[in-house]
């Protein structure tokens, strides 16, 4: 007890001069009462001969406290049979838990590394390194692999794909890596991210891959892809997914067509345009587009010949229940999706490798696709009904009623 005494007093005798005395003298206080709980738990204290004595100690291992006063580093008393925490250190395994959620959260919202690191500081912890913000964000990965790699069942008739490009550093030098997306309207009618993809380029290889991913998965029942005209992409989909429908994005092709005339025409001619898809039918649609086409072909011969040339791809949607028309007609829904990507992924900049942009964006789609699953349905079930038959039944269908009229 005395020599318990004399060290309080050393410690007392620094105030004047050491800055970190309160911490000095929680970790001394701390200290003292585990070495108090392992003496009762052996039934003697340390190196005291009694025949009281249950059990012994075994060395001690190294545990950093985090508190408002900065790091106590404490040893904690090991036992030769059993094992001995602290009580006052309970919490401190929620608390672990709570920072290992803030920071992930933080990294999935977009935050960088350093600011990562001043808000561990702000809450009265001590820095953060790269090497730890990374082990702490790897529990991400199973949960993100888990969603992409799940089993898709049941049918899918309509489906989104569009690409956005991230910097990273998959081989070494920075470059920029492809990001695929694919979203759907499942036969319930709710949205939902199907799968997702980082490589180096479109190629038609590295899109047919991923479309055959897909179907591996379960994909069945695609009625309708919607897409930009990328040639790679429009490839892989008359491959992979064969009976599919395609609708080009009319927003994409409107940007085609407008960069063939001056400047000071496409309000006049993206006006013309736009008549077509404001028929009630996809026959008048059909004839009020190559109105356009010809009156256009005497001036504007190129913008004439780009819409000659997608005339059949960009009125596609209108084949399908009108009121899906402004859901069918463009990627505009996966596009405000690609931004949000953007926005967190800009904040990091440079990602290490693919593996990482597969972290962050997989936990952005994980997270918009339960907001998608709690949302009102992005199509109705009557709506779908027609879609979700099957082409020949539905064919026949249709034969049925040309018919009887």
């Amino acid at each position: 007890m005395t020599n318990k005494s004399m060290a309080l007093t050393e410690l007392l005798e620094k105030r004047a001069v050491a800055p970190d005395f309160l911490r000095e003298t929680l970790a001394f206080m701390l200290q003292e009462l585990m070495e108090h709980e392992v003496a009762e738990l052996c039934g003697a204290d340390r190196h005291e001969r009694s025949e009281e004595r249950v059990n012994r100690r075994n060395g001690y291992r190294e545990r950093p406290l985090e508190t408002r006063m900065g790091r106590v580093d404490l040893k904690v008393p090991k036992l030769r049979q059993g094992s001995y925490f602290p009580g006052f250190l309970e919490p401190r395994r929620m608390s672990e838990q709570a920072l290992t959620a803030v920071v992930q959260e933080a990294y999935v919202q977009g935050i960088s590394t350093r600011k990562v690191d001043e808000l561990v500081q702000a809450m009265g912890m001590t820095g953060i390194s790269k090497s730890q913000v990374s082990r702490l964000c790897a529990s991400i990965d199973e949960r993100v692999q888990s969603f992409l790699e799940r089993p898709l069942e049941g049918h899918w008739p309509y489906v989104w794909l569009d690409a956005t490009y991230i910097k990273s550093r998959e081989h070494g030098p920075v470059a920029s890596q492809a990001v695929v997306v694919a979203t759907v309207v499942n036969q319930d009618g709710y949205r939902e991210v199907l799968g997702l993809s980082a490589g180096p380029a479109e190629t038609e290889g590295f899109w047919t891959a991923f479309l055959r991913s897909l179907v591996a998965r379960g994909l069945k029942g695609t009625r309708l892809v919607i897409s930009d005209a990328h040639e790679g992409l429009k490839k892989a989909i008359a491959t992979v997914l064969t009976g599919a429908g395609w609708q080009r994005c009319r927003v994409h092709f409107m940007r085609n067509v407008l960069s063939q005339v001056p400047k000071a025409h496409q309000p006049a001619i993206s006006a013309a345009v736009r008549t077509a898809f404001a028929q009630p039918d996809q026959a008048a649609a059909t004839r009020q587009w190559r109105q356009v086409a010809d009156s256009l072909r005497e001036r504007f011969a190129k913008a004439a010949d780009c819409m000659d040339s997608a005339e059949e791809d960009v009125l596609a949607f209108m084949a399908f229940p009108k009121d899906h028309w402004p859901k069918l007609a463009s990627t505009n829904c996966l596009e405000r999706l690609n931004k949000e990507i953007k926005r967190r992924s800009n904040v990091v900049g440079i990602f290490p490798n693919n593996a990482s942009v597969t972290r962050l964006v997989g936990a952005v789609l994980l997270e918009q696709n339960d907001e998608w699953q709690v949302s009102r349905r992005y199509l109705s079930l009557e709506s779908l009904a027609p879609v979700l038959k099957e082409p020949t039944e539905a064919g026949a269908e249709q034969l049925i009623h040309e018919e009887a009229a």
